[in-house]
């Protein structure tokens, strides 16, 4: 009987090591395919989360000072352009006729 029992405890005491050792692979495992997915992704030139809220937040910036301004020139021009309908070009002056070569 003494003997059944120590076979058993041999054997579960095995039996948790293999389980342990399965285990520690597994964790070995995780990490290298993390490592090596690290290591892909840069490789892809992808920009990080913070920078791209920072651009988009410019973006919107940018965006909402030109809706701004446009508006700020449309009443100028409102302001002042109601009184000449005529277009903004302006006339080239004449060409100065070019000097004649010295001998």
């Amino acid at each position: 009987m003494q003997s059944d029992k120590r076979i058993f405890d041999d054997l579960s005491k095995f039996l948790n090591g293999v389980a342990g050792t399965v285990a520690g692979m597994g964790r070995e495992a995780e990490a290298g395919f993390r490592e090596r997915t690290r290591e892909w992704v840069a490789g892809m030139d992808l920009v990080s989360r913070e920078e791209f809220d920072a651009v988009k937040q410019m973006a919107a910036t940018a965006r909402a000072e030109a809706e701004e301004l446009k508006a700020r020139v449309a009443a100028l021009e409102a302001a002042s352009g109601k009184a000449k309908a005529a277009p903004k070009a302006a006339a080239k002056p004449a060409p100065k006729p070019k000097a004649a070569p010295k001998k």
